[in-house]
C-alpha cells in the first residue's frame, strides 16, 4: 500500500479531526474536575424547628422523642445530652476534606430531669460560641468538655 492509495486517505482525514476532538475534550474534562464539589454531613443533623419544640421544663423523654438519641451524654452539674455534627467540603473527589462547620447542640437538665437550658455551640472567631444565647463560654468544666469535643472531631 502506498501513501497515495485510496485506503490511506480516510485515515489521513480522520487524524486532524481526532486531534481536534482530543484538544476540545481535554479542557472540558479538566473543567469538570474544578467544578465538582462535595459536601459531607457527619453526625446529628438538627431538623429545622426542632429546638423550638423543646420548651424549658420538658422531660428527657420529650427531648428523646423530638431529637432522638444523643451522640453522647455527660453528667456535669446534672445530665446533659449532646448532639454532635460536622460539615466538611472538598472541591474534587481526590482532594482532602476541610471542615466548614461543627455544631454541638446541648440540652441541660436539672435534678428532676427537666430541661433547664438549650445551647447550640459552634465556632465563631475561633472561640466556642452559643448561637442560642449569643454568648461565649467563659470557663469551667463545661468549656473544657466542649473543647474536647470540638478538638476530637476537628479533622474529618
Amino acid at each position: 500500500m502506498t501513501a497515495g492509495s485510496p485506503k490511506s486517505l480516510p485515515a489521513r482525514r480522520l487524524a486532524p479531526a481526532l486531534a481536534l476532538l482530543t484538544a476540545l475534550a481535554a479542557p472540558v474534562t479538566l473543567a469538570g474536575c474544578g467544578s465538582f464539589g462535595e459536601t459531607l454531613q457527619r453526625g446529628y443533623v438538627v431538623p429545622d424547628g426542632a429546638l423550638e419544640q423543646i420548651p424549658i421544663g420538658a422531660t428527657q423523654e420529650q427531648v428523646l422523642i423530638v431529637l432522638g438519641t444523643p451522640s453522647t451524654v455527660a453528667t456535669i452539674n446534672g445530665d446533659v445530652f449532646y448532639y454532635i455534627s460536622q460539615k466538611a467540603e472538598r472541591s474534587a473527589a481526590f482532594m482532602p476534606h476541610h471542615v466548614t462547620d461543627q455544631r454541638v447542640v446541648a440540652v441541660y437538665f436539672d435534678k428532676d430531669r427537666k430541661v433547664k437550658r438549650l445551647a447550640n455551640y459552634g465556632m465563631k472567631d475561633g472561640k466556642i460560641f452559643d448561637f442560642v444565647s449569643q454568648t461565649t463560654e467563659t470557663g469551667g468544666n463545661q468549656l473544657n468538655y466542649l473543647r474536647g469535643i470540638f478538638n476530637a472531631f476537628k479533622v474529618f
